[in-house]
């Protein structure tokens, strides 16, 4: 099976399994606590599970928020590895406001190639790689194996521009600062009235791709894990996620896992 559609198949199945836990009435999403006080819940453990039965068929290592600590020294001889959010947007799925997702890139040499993204309450499937392009999709049946020629002929490229709307912003839902506020007044000194949005987990980076929003600025923390699927989706849709410097490529598979500030646009 190809790196796509082992990614594709892998982040679906594994949105159904979280699935069963947010729709199970009797559900307390279980939640722990994790070394950095995150919350976790047993939803992530079950996608976790989930994709790295599907990901074990395949010759790369895997690097996931939810599987064993990896050092540095093994991994910094990785030139091509899997990068795994299991449930991205953990605060979103215990609001049960919708907004989390499934995330699965293919790392480089230090840059995300390919990337899919799934929102297991809406269906959405947002997948990309780099030379080919991005794709969105509202899935209709997830009961087979699905295969990219017929996602791609489902689905709509990415971007989809709209010259009507407004220059729009797209920020955290649970997460703001000075920085960002700053940055934002910068945008509307250039661009006169502007929309800001708000979206959880990997969805802000989704926007820009797709087309419905122009700039995504995050000056807070987030891990390599939380943007590779997008980072590759949004390449892949002829976007561009830099430094705060808006030239200098994110790049991945640091020794230190956390994310500088970055912008996608």
């Amino acid at each position: 099976m190809e790196d796509i559609t082992l990614a594709l198949n892998a982040a679906v199945r594994a949105g159904e399994k979280i699935l069963e836990v947010y729709n199970d009435p009797n559900s307390n999403f279980s939640v722990e606590r994790k070394a950095d006080n995150s919350p976790l819940t047993i939803a992530d453990k079950m996608s976790h599970e989930v994709i790295a039965g599907f990901l074990q068929s395949s010759s790369y290592p895997v690097l996931s928020e939810e599987g064993k600590e990896i050092s540095y020294n093994e991994r910094k001889e990785w030139q091509k590895f899997w990068l795994v959010d299991p449930l991205d947007g953990t605060k979103e799925f215990i609001k049960r406001n919708g907004e989390f997702t499934v995330n699965i890139a293919l790392v480089e040499k230090g840059s995300p190639v390919m990337g899919v993204i799934y929102v297991p309450v809406t269906r959405t499937l947002y997948f990309g790689e780099l030379g080919t392009g991005a794709w969105k999709m509202e899935l209709q049946d997830i009961g087979t194996e699905l295969t990219i020629d017929e996602l791609k002929e489902q689905g709509i490229k990415i971007p989809v521009t709209d010259s009507e709307r407004q220059f729009t912003v797209v920020g955290s839902r649970s997460h703001s600062n000075e920085e960002t506020a700053a940055f934002i007044k910068s945008l509307e000194e250039e661009h006169g009235e502007i929309e800001i949005m708000s979206k959880g987990s990997s969805l802000k980076i989704c926007m820009v791709a797709e087309g419905s929003a122009d700039i995504y600025p995050r000056f807070g923390p987030t891990m390599e894990w939380d943007t590779g699927a997008g980072h590759a989706i949004a390449a892949a849709a002829g976007k561009n996620v830099t430094l705060a410097d808006h030239k200098t490529p994110l790049k991945y598979n640091k020794e230190n896992l956390l994310n500088p500030f970055f912008i996608v646009h």
